[in-house]
């Protein structure tokens, strides 16, 4: 799929989905499966994941876990991890050393909507690791439990900004993600400079701190993964945002690679 075939069927699920279906038929390194299906309204949806294994490393695979999707009216969040993952499948070495479960669509009956909230009307973003009976955090939410991931990637869309930003939850080692993930994209999207951004203290694009109930590991997790979250201008031209996001996405990946290097050097 491409971006421009990708904007063409933003509210089509069966479309959407279609290459994901190709792309584990088609490439043994690539695992895809639906976790659910939970019932809406008298349909029954699922929540799309794929698990990609990279090229070994000398080290131990490293887990990373790449969302999207939580709110419906942001389709960038979705159709840049399905970018993404296309491009892997044609160059895989660019996740030497991974082992990566992404999901896309957090919130399908949100997302056929075009609507932030999910079938229940809530804002699945503010329900995680409080007791929520929503099916699609529930779900989340054992995957997270599940697999001790090294570290989470969320994306999103915000339409109240002119440029990228992210939020590095007060952790130094997100926020030596995120810079450079923030200067790679910013040649096709402007930063974010604005003292406040969502209401919160900015500096550079980057935000400390974060709303309650947000995507997030397990609390009792420890060590604690690296959390960083994404954020496109949504009103920018789609198929910037997916580029932007894609490209921060390679960043992310080769900025922790070197991290661990260092590290393991030290």
């Amino acid at each position: 799929m491409t971006v421009t075939s990708a904007s063409a069927t933003t509210r089509d699920l069966r479309a959407l989905l279609e290459p994901l279906a190709t792309l584990g038929q088609a490439d043994t390194a690539f695992h895809v499966s639906m976790i659910g299906p939970f019932a809406h309204e008298g349909a029954r949806y699922a929540l799309p994941r794929i698990l990609f294994s990279g090229p070994p490393a000398a080290h131990d695979p490293i887990r990373l876990a790449i969302f999207g999707g939580l709110h419906g009216d942001e389709p960038a969040s979705v159709l840049a991890p399905i970018a993404f993952l296309e491009r892997l499948a044609a160059e895989p070495a660019r996740a030497t050393g991974y082992e990566l479960a992404v999901y896309p669509l957090l919130n399908p009956v949100g997302y056929l909507r075009g609507t932030r909230a999910n079938g229940s009307g809530l804002d699945l973003n503010r329900q995680f690791w409080r007791g929520s009976a929503e099916p699609e955090v529930a779900a989340t939410e054992r995957e997270l439990t599940r697999t001790r991931f090294d570290g989470l990637i969320t994306l999103h869309a915000d339409d109240t900004c002119d440029g990228i930003y992210g939020y590095t939850r007060g952790h130094v080692l997100t926020e030596s993600l995120l810079e450079p993930a923030l200067r790679s994209a910013s040649y096709l999207i402007p930063r974010d400079h604005r003292a406040v951004i969502d209401g919160f203290a900015a500096r550079d694009g980057k935000i400390e701190a974060c709303f309650e109930g947000v995507l997030s590991a397990p609390p009792g997790q420890r060590p604690r993964p690296f959390d960083l979250i994404f954020e496109t201008p949504a009103l920018s031209p789609l198929e910037l945002q997916i580029e932007a996001a894609v490209t921060a996405l390679d960043t992310i990946l080769d900025e922790y690679r070197v991290f661990l290097a260092y590290g393991q050097d030290l």
